[in-house]
């Protein structure tokens, strides 16, 4: 039988470290690195090791018995990080659903309740293995008893036996402790002997083999490290006292009682929707947990009657789920087959390989027609039917989508997990959707777990007031979007490629400067081992953030260096970088422009937990506006054969317009109202100065405050932005809270608001949950806070986007002309000949008529052969 003990601290920790906790948190803001590092290392330890019992031991508090002899031990640590702060506990809860035993007791540390297991298990007959990042539980190895000590981050551990000890200390596991007795322990603070190195230390032991025995012949030691031992004897033996693990503590399990218990799958399926966390892990900790993940059917196969019928002869018969397999690339879509159920539970699969002629067409029909159609994602099913030929209209849900809405800020909505997350039921692996099925029920339980999701999910946005968002604005956007990717947009693969050639060029050009100023011809400015040697050895620069290998040489952190400490490398550094992204961005286009000459972008509607549209393969809203390699990359998107012009319009100032709805600051509204320059009728208030006098530099200040509100900035975060003291910075602000007065309650009273409901809405009732509002974790809390300012603001700028894309698209029914682009508060359109007048009047008209707010929206709208051009 094999026996795992975990240090749930010690590897939290651990997991902690190995992870960048910026890369690892909730919408909310709860950082999630540890947990993740964590289940992470756990699921590959159960899977190599495979052990029949296991338990986690986690400390209580800082106080123990060790603290009550000898109150220096462990007083020198320093706090746990704010962003480490609740994850263990998050831990702890996991795995109390996982089906493992945690213990911990006070005033003991999780050593003792280890030693006390490994001691228990040994005449049990258990193998047992320690994961520990603690050295001191060497003393616990025997020929039964093994740890695995991590040497980097969680994912390497080292196996230690009684012949690696020996091996690496030249020790025995037995005389570890007196070792580390005599060699003190920085990381428990407990003192040296000075002069008494590891290699003194070692021979010492190795001679008198305990710490007693040395004690007794400390007059035969000679010279100064006799001396210094002699004097600090107490301080040794205590030390020997404090290392040595209880291994006799009353505990409520004995090793034999620590069985993995039966996981709760819809449980553990909830807390890795709460975390955020992808399929991906989840399913590598059940797959090693005693879990029943037996595939449950959607229904009783009894209960649905797959039937023989032409297709002819079964359409139409009122709603239909609809589950269909195939390639939902836009532009390049394929589908392969289809199961259709009605009310009735009546199934019927279609291959569309095999339709007769007259079933083709009936299909064809059906699908074009207003009769109302329930899908999983309709858009990939829009662009799969769209790919042999068929038109999809009668959209009447799409479950992902309300999935969405109910939940936004998931890391998956695929149909097996909203499954779960809503039903609490089991369904096949959405990924086996993707193939050709060879067992066909498969698809028809996924049509079956569609119309289960359509009423179950229905009721639950009604729940929550958000049915008319759904029915009104998300569903009507999915075949606009999808006729968006279709059409794609031109581009010049030329005018890329000569843009790409320049950009090698100068990041060629900025690496020879670069390794010039470095003395070193080789050096690769892509490495950060290379530029920690070239920055803070070579050219002595002060030293950045302390990470796990060195110093940092992230973005952020040379941006601040070369701004406090001004040098020509870190110039050609940041050029390299910033050249280097323009060649990837140059590159990603190229590779994505079709057969056809156009780019199909990916437009994403369950991403962004703001209710913002995001662009994917590729993403082409991350091109920059303002920036003269922004505008060229721009210039190559052009309008296509066989229209004339491409048109742009945008709202301005949208979201500072939103600002001023909610706030109802009367300096805002009267300022929009009376038509000023926003940031200097601002600047003037805040300033204490004419508008005349408003300078750029003013101006500047004015508009980063005013857009940072929106994003929850603090005062030291715009001293950050405009390189001024916080203390100025503040000064500001309580300038501008002072003029717009409306403004400080609205923000003040939107948290307060949220903390109450554990949501934030748009003005269109788009929710935003932020549990997060109520931790104790400090930097969680003031992430969500921020969060709660944004959300209600960018919210309401998306859904007013959205509500103009849908009047827009139903004015141009009829036109030749198209949307092709949505890009923040942008939107694209290819104008057909002799419709630019009037799609430049619709577009005006539709963008202004999508809200009424307490201000005036401003639409501007320009047109030219390339997007750069049709700039305004």
């Amino acid at each position: 039988m094999k026996l795992m003990l975990i240090d749930g601290h010690s590897m939290a920790f651990r997991a902690f470290y190995a992870l960048p906790a910026e890369n690892f948190s909730t919408t909310g803001g709860q950082h999630t690195n540890a947990v993740y590092g964590f289940l992470s290392m756990l699921s590959n330890l159960l899977s190599e090791e495979k052990p029949d019992h296991i338990a986690v031991a986690f400390d209580v508090g800082r106080k123990t018995f060790r603290t009550e002899k000898f109150p220096e031990y462990k007083a020198q640590r320093e706090a746990a990080p704010e962003e480490f702060r609740g994850q263990v506990e998050l831990i702890e809860n996991i795995l109390h659903t996982l089906g493992i035993t945690t213990i911990k007791q006070e005033n003991f540390e999780a050593d003792d309740i280890i030693a006390t297991l490994a001691t228990a298990a040994k005449p049990l007959g258990f193998e047992t293995f320690i994961v520990t990042g603690d050295r001191d539980s060497f003393q616990l190895i025997n020929d039964t008893t093994t740890v695995l000590y991590p040497m980097r981050g969680v994912s390497t551990l080292v196996r230690f036996t009684p012949s690696a000890v020996e091996e690496k200390y030249g020790l025995t596991p037995a005389q570890y402790p007196e070792f580390a007795a005599l060699r003190g322990d920085p990381s428990d603070n407990l003192p040296n002997v000075p002069g008494v190195g590891e290699k003194t230390a070692t021979k010492w032991i190795q001679q008198y083999d305990t710490i007693d025995n040395l004690v007794a012949h400390a007059d035969d030691i000679k010279g100064k490290a006799g001396d210094a031992f002699r004097e600090r004897i107490e301080q040794v033996k205590m030390n020997r006292e404090l290392t040595e693990m209880v291994k006799d503590m009353e505990l409520p399990v004995s090793p034999d009682q620590l069985d993995f218990q039966q996981a709760n799958v819809t449980e553990i399926a909830e807390k890795f929707d709460e975390l955020q966390f992808g399929t991906n892990l989840r399913e590598r900790v059940l797959a090693v947990v005693k879990a029943d993940i037996q595939q449950a059917p959607v229904t009783e196969l009894s209960e649905v009657v797959v039937d023989k019928a032409a297709l002819t002869e079964w359409l139409p018969r009122g709603p239909i789920a609809v589950a269909v397999t195939g390639v939902a690339k836009p532009g390049e879509g394929d589908a392969h087959q289809l199961a259709l159920i009605d009310a009735h539970r009546h199934a019927l699969l279609v291959d569309l390989a095999e339709l007769t002629e007259e079933d083709d067409r009936a299909l064809g029909e059906w699908l074009a027609s207003e009769e109302p159609k329930f899908f999983h994602d309709a858009k990939a099913a829009w662009h799969m039917l769209a790919g042999r030929g068929y038109e999809l209209n009668g959209i009447a849900h799409d479950t992902a989508l309300a999935a969405y809405l109910l939940r936004p800020g998931q890391r998956t909505y695929a149909l097996s997990d909203v499954y779960q997350r809503h039903l609490k039921k089991q369904l096949a692996a959405d990924s086996e959707q993707l193939s050709l099925l060879s067992d066909n029920t498969k698809l028809v339980d996924h049509a079956a777990a569609i119309w289960e999701l359509a009423e179950q999910l229905t009721q639950e946005l009604q729940d929550i007031e958000s049915y008319e968002l759904y029915q009104s604005l998300e569903l009507p956007l999915v075949s606009i979007l999808a006729r968006m990717e279709a059409a794609g947009i031109a581009v010049s693969v030329a005018a890329l490629e000569e843009q790409r050639d320049t950009f090698v060029e100068m990041v060629a050009d900025e690496e020879t400067a670069a390794r010039e100023l470095a003395g070193d011809p080789t050096l690769n400015l892509s490495s950060p081992k290379q530029l920690q040697v070239v920055l803070f050895e070579t050219l002595g620069m002060p030293k950045t953030k302390k990470t796990k290998t060195g110093y940092s040489t992230a973005a952020k952190e040379i941006e601040t260096l070369a701004v406090n400490h001004p040098h020509p490398f870190l110039d050609h550094l940041l050029a390299h970088r910033e050249y280097q992204k323009m060649k990837t961005t140059l590159d990603g286009l190229i590779k994505a422009v079709s057969s056809d000459g156009r780019i199909h972008t990916t437009f994403n509607q369950m991403v962004a937990s703001t209710g913002r549209l995001s662009s994917t393969d590729p993403n082409l809203q991350n091109i920059p506006v303002r920036t003269p390699a922004g505008r060229r990359i721009r210039a190559a998107f052009q309008v296509g054969s066989g229209f004339e012009t491409l048109l742009t319009a945008d709202y301005s100032q949208i979201e500072m317009r939103v600002m001023a709805h909610l706030s109802q600051d009367p300096g805002l509204i009267s300022a929009y109202k009376a038509g000023e320059d926003l940031h200097n009728y601002v600047g003037s208030r805040v300033f204490d100065v004419p508008v005349s006098e408003v300078t750029p530099e003013l101006r500047r200040r004015v508009k980063a405050m005013s857009y940072g509100l929106v994003y929850g900035l603090s005062a030291f975060g715009l001293s950050g932005q405009l390189d001024i003291s916080p203390g100025e910075a503040k000064k500001i602000m309580d300038a501008y809270f002072e003029r717009f007065g409306g403004v400080r309650d609205y923000l003040t009273q939107v948290v307060e608001q949220a903390r109450i409901d554990g949501y934030t809405s748009t003005l269109f009732g788009r929710r935003r949950y932020l549990p997060e509002l109520m931790s104790d974790n400090r930097v969680a809390r003031e992430n969500a806070e921020r969060a709660a300012l944004n959300a209600p603001i960018q919210g309401t700028a998306a859904d007013i986007i959205k509500v103009a894309m849908i009047r827009v698209a139903a004015a141009l029914e009829g036109m030749k002309s198209r949307m092709l682009l949505q890009v923040h508060d942008e939107l694209v359109v290819e104008v057909a000949p002799g419709e630019l007048s009037d799609v430049q009047s619709i577009l005006e008209r539709e963008m202004n008529a999508a809200i009424t707010l307490s201000v005036p929206l401003e639409v501007s709208a320009g047109h030219g052969e390339n997007w750069d051009e049709a700039a305004h």
